[in-house]
């Protein structure tokens, strides 16, 4: 009975499986087809002439589609605002977590409570904060603003209250402050946790869209989303090119996906946030 039941377990899981990679590989078989089979009716699942015709146009485009200006744009904005989450969050996750200060219950509820704004409200003061800074239309305006992450927060504090705090007294009673503390004994224990929310943040930023199209103007300050979005008008039935694009943008979140798994794994089971 219970190998029944394995056996139908793991057929639903590969089944949902199936289900989730199934728009990949619809995207990279629609681009290495010809235009005119990527809208034929009805569709093919396999091309019937391979072609990489759509990747040699969409680097050809010349100045009006500079992919590989948007692809820097973009791994530029996202690494810094990932960098950035990761210390703003850590230095205020941690006191947070193991220190003990009055109204500290009440400065994380407050934190937290802004997880419940929506975003969309934030936009109007955020942009006129960026206006007023002058980093309209620069990679400025898409790292800075969301460097604070209360999810960051959040996530980090979960991680380190589940340390054990024997290492934390040992290296006080060497000798070490806080601050050698949270450096030396607090962060390099805290490495899954601190891939896992770097990942997190870094692909928010690499798949945002609409932010981008709110400060940022000039073609050659685009990132990808925005970017792919004018592609698609460039060529409106060229689909072929549209999922070529698609494809590229996609590249470095599969590979930090897979590169990073095993500390994503363990970093949302010890932070508590599995299931």
């Amino acid at each position: 009975m219970s190998r029944v039941r394995g056996i139908a377990w793991y057929t639903v899981l590969l089944g949902l499986s199936l289900i989730f990679i199934a728009p990949l590989v619809w995207m990279l078989l629609t681009s290495i087809k010809t235009p005119g089979e990527a809208t034929q009716v009805p569709p093919t699942l396999f091309p019937q002439k391979i072609t990489t015709e759509a990747y040699g146009t969409l680097f050809e485009a010349g100045s009006q589609t500079p992919v590989l200006r948007w692809f820097l744009n973009s791994l530029l904005a996202a690494t810094g605002q990932a960098v950035l989450v990761l210390i703003v969050a850590s230095m205020a996750a941690y006191p947070l977590a193991r220190m003990q200060f009055r109204g500290k219950n009440l400065l994380f509820g407050m934190i937290l409570a802004t997880l419940f704004v929506p975003i969309f409200t934030l936009i109007i003061p955020n942009f006129l904060i960026i206006d007023r800074l002058g980093w309209l239309d620069t990679l400025w305006a898409l790292i800075v603003p969301g460097a604070a992450s209360a999810f960051g927060v959040f996530f980090l504090r979960q991680f380190f209250e589940s340390l054990p705090r024997e290492l934390e007294e040992a290296a006080v009673l060497e000798g070490a402050n806080s601050w050698q503390v949270f450096t030396k004994v607090i962060l390099p224990l805290s490495k899954p946790a601190l891939a896992t929310l770097g990942l997190i943040s870094f692909l928010t930023n690499w798949n945002d869209f609409i932010w981008p199209i709110y400060v940022l103007f000039s073609p050659t300050s685009f990132t990808l989303p925005p970017g792919l979005g004018i592609l698609q008008g460039a060529y409106t039935i060229n689909y072929p090119v549209v999922m070529a694009g698609a494809a590229i943008a996609s590249i470095p979140a599969l590979l930090l996906f897979v590169l990073a798994q095993r500390y994503i794994i363990e970093g949302v089971s010890r932070s508590g946030l599995k299931g």
